[in-house]
């Protein structure tokens, strides 16, 4: 590694969020009983013609306006020319010589705190292939037979073809994954890995260290999580190093990753853009959007992730681990939001932190999300004022979480039915602290010699004794009192 410089260039296929397909209206809606989510028109049938779905194309305008590309006022759909049992017309419509968005960028941080930019070639619109199920076995080395489900044949795709400037596997996956937020937070991709909603394709090429040529590189196709992008990246630089040294030769290839052994394995040498016959498709017309078109949906893009990530630091005060949290988790980013909306004066930073810390954590061990949280917006807005205004203490407040899921009833209600407020009055306190004192003579002894870390247990009798209704920093402070004078 030390004689060779990877250059690595990363396609991303992300399936817009739309309902029905790039050219007819079938569902776009994942999973189904196969081939249920067709026609005429997405089974390739002669005579059927495509008509583009105009919500697909605001989509990929807006797509590439967050990711800084030019608009193009005309672009052109072409056919792509290919035989693959899933791609029933013989020929993907895709965008080639003109495609809609052109010369944008995305910075990504890296771990040292520095920014890169990575620069994007291209988006493209496409057409997704069909999807073939094998029989026997898990690929379709050792199986059986295979079927042919093309619900997902037409599904409208953007390609973002990224330029050759990633210099390892770990800034690869840092792009994919700044990449998938970016197209979430503008909504029009879920990003979903697992169903295939966002998936990689990985160009890799080694040269020595210090030259400007590019090597040969081969194309490691349909990686669908950030954790095996890294890994297929890094065993291709392994195993194109290997290779280079012992003194053979990279040849232009497809390749597949397999992340049971991460190795990857030959699947056909790598095809050029004249194998794909690229050609006008003369049952569409050239895409015409106009400078009015842009503007209009340029005024539907939320702010981006890394701007409301520094907002919420610099304006809000959160932490940098609270804001890094809320961005990331959309949901829960847009709670906090709603909370902050009808309760513009609330303490931000303590919503955060309960937003971020124990209201998730119960959450999820209710098996819940920000997307079905049972606690209504009210309700998060009354619970932080019953704590900044000191009516409940702390640790009332985790008490309160989990039945304010399960009940949805108010804190306000739960306060009152837990007998009242924090016990925040020296006088109310003082006789639960006497007897306190009276059963543990030990500790109170313990606390005179010094050790005044030994009032906490004292404290948390004290708390158990009044159902944590006690106010903790008084309590510590009159036992030192007491036991000290």
């Amino acid at each position: 590694m030390t004689q060779f410089e990877p250059v690595i260039g990363i396609e991303v296929h992300a399936q817009l969020k739309t309902n029905t397909k790039l050219f007819c209206r079938c569902s776009t809606q994942f999973g189904g009983e196969p081939n249920a989510h067709t026609c005429p028109r997405c089974l390739g049938m002669p005579g059927a013609l495509p008509v583009l779905n105009q919500t697909a194309v605001e989509f990929a305008i807006k797509a590439g306006l967050a990711l800084n590309c030019d608009i193009q006022h005309k672009s052109v759909f072409a056919r792509k020319n290919y035989f693959y049992p899933d791609l029933p017309k013989g020929y993907q419509i895709s965008q080639f010589e003109l495609p809609i968005c052109l010369n944008g960028h995305l910075d990504i941080e890296l771990p040292d705190g520095s920014t890169k930019r990575i620069g994007i070639t291209r988006i493209h619109m496409e057409e997704d292939a069909g999807k073939l199920v094998h029989q026997g076995a898990e690929a379709i080395a050792g199986s059986t037979h295979s079927f042919v489900d093309l619900n997902r044949a037409g599904v409208p795709l953007i390609e973002i073809v990224s330029e050759p400037d990633i210099r390892s596997a770990e800034e690869a996956r840092i792009y994919m994954e700044t990449l998938q937020l970016i197209l979430r937070y503008v909504g029009v991709c879920d990003g979903n890995l697992e169903e295939g909603s966002l998936r990689a394709d990985a160009n890799v090429s080694l040269r020595p260290v210090g030259t400007t040529p590019f090597g040969t590189r081969t194309e490691t196709k349909n990686i669908n999580s950030f954790r095996s992008l890294e890994r297929a990246i890094n065993s291709e630089i392994t195993r194109q190093t290997a290779l280079i040294l012992s003194g053979g030769k990279v040849i232009q290839q497809t390749r597949n990753y397999h992340d049971n052994t991460q190795t990857t394995t030959v699947l056909r040498d790598k095809e050029d853009s004249h194998d794909y016959r690229y050609f006008p498709d003369p049952d569409l017309l050239p895409l015409l959007v106009s400078q009015t078109q842009i503007d209009a949906v340029k005024t539907t893009l939320p702010e981006l992730p890394n701007a409301q990530r520094k907002r919420y630091m610099e304006q809000l005060g959160l932490s940098e681990f609270e804001a890094m949290v809320l961005v990331q988790d959309i949901p829960m980013n847009h709670y906090f939001t709603a909370v902050l909306d009808q309760n513009p004066q609330i303490d931000k930073t303590e919503l955060a932190k309960w937003l971020v810390g124990d209201i998730n954590a119960a959450l999820k061990e209710a098996n819940k999300g920000f997307d079905n949280c049972p606690i209504q917006i009210a309700h998060t807005a009354s619970l932080l004022t019953l704590l900044t205004t000191g009516k409940i203490s702390g640790k009332m407040a985790k008490a309160f979480i989990p039945d304010m899921i399960q009940t949805q009833k108010s804190p306000d209600d739960l306060l009152a039915a837990s007998g009242g407020g924090q016990i925040d009055n020296s006088d109310d306190l003082g006789p639960i602290i006497d007897q306190i004192l009276t059963q543990n003579p030990d500790v109170a002894e313990k606390i005179k010699a010094g050790k005044t870390q030994s009032a906490n247990f004292l404290m948390g009798q004290v708390m158990k004794a009044t159902g944590g209704r006690a106010k903790p920093d008084l309590v510590i402070d009159l036992i030192l009192k007491k036991v000290t004078g």
